[in-house]
């Protein structure tokens, strides 16, 4: 059990939509985990997981003997990770949803808890990014981006808790960015989306706190996903770029990271590890909010102990 799970108790399916949604999923051999791991019989919920950092959570959460529900837009992806998480010996089910629609996401979180009995773990994860400057912008454009990135992660939220009170308790992680404290020209959609992210995490870890829930953002850096690299890109070509990005944009490990490093930061989050951990962001960026060298202008000359 997570941290906080105080109870074992069969969570109702959650009304038609979430039957709807179980009705239309393919079922497992066996729902029942693979033993061992720090998450062995926990039930997780996912978001944003068909592709980068979420699919690399649904596969490390199953390795650890989770059984995950997770979701997506694009269902073949959906489908594939579904397939390749239960030929692995781990138990997981996509279940097709838009985080911009409420009944979507309600129907998600419902049919989760419906098909696995409960839920312990949440990892609030879809996200989308637009790179413009503000008045070349379009509302729909950073209406999207804020529906996403910002209500996305409300909406999980406001359906998930039901479920992990009803266990006595559970972990809900977040994803913001890195962005959300070193803001990048034409970021500022970006940048608010990660910043309202930040601050429903500290809002509901007041509210939830002394009812057994913890809540925290992750941070992450620039990762290596489809996000980031440009379609169409040669291997070899994109390897070559990320050499190159690494030293200038990273001043601390001086590379991106990949999607398993950033999973792994947040099973450590949803983990007993950090049973006082609540209301934060944790920064996963490989220091680049750290800072950075200092740029001297050519021909002046530096002060004493520069």
């Amino acid at each position: 059990m997570s941290a906080f799970s105080l109870s074992r108790r069969t969570a109702l399916s959650g009304g038609l939509a979430a039957a709807a949604v179980l009705a239309a999923a393919p079922r497992a051999v066996s729902d029942e985990p693979r033993g061992g791991g720090r998450f062995s019989g926990e039930v997780v919920a996912i978001t944003g997981a068909t592709s980068g950092i979420g699919r690399a959570a649904a596969r490390a959460f199953a390795a650890e003997g989770a059984r995950v529900g997770f979701c997506g837009r694009r269902r073949a992806l959906g489908r594939e990770l579904e397939r390749e998480i239960r030929r692995s010996g781990g138990e997981a089910v996509y279940l097709h949803a838009d985080v911009r629609e409420a009944e979507q996401v309600e129907a998600f979180v419902d049919g989760v808890a419906g098909r696995y009995g409960g839920l312990d773990i949440a990892f609030n994860n879809a996200g989308v990014e637009t790179s413009k400057a503000v008045h070349e912008m379009t509302v729909a454009e950073w209406d999207d981006v804020l529906a996403t990135n910002e209500r996305g992660v409300f909406l999980g939220v406001k359906y998930e808790i039901p479920h992990l009170l009803k266990r006595g308790g559970g972990v809900i992680v977040c994803t913001s960015s890195a962005g959300a404290e070193r803001v990048r020209p034409g970021h500022a959609a970006y940048a608010a989306s990660k910043r309202g992210v930040e601050g429903i995490v500290r809002a509901v870890a007041l509210d939830y706190g002394d009812r057994g829930i913890r809540i925290n953002a992750i941070r992450p850096g620039t990762t290596d996903t489809p996000l980031v690299r440009p379609a169409g890109v040669a291997d070899a070509d994109w390897e070559t770029f990320k050499k190159a990005w690494g030293p200038l944009n990273v001043p601390g490990l001086r590379r991106m990271a990949t999607a398993e490093e950033i999973a792994g930061a947040v099973l450590a989050l949803a983990s007993e590890t950090f049973p006082y951990l609540t209301g934060t962001e944790i920064a996963v960026d490989g220091g680049a909010t750290a800072g950075g060298p200092q740029t001297w202008p050519t021909g002046f000359p530096k002060p004493p102990g520069v």
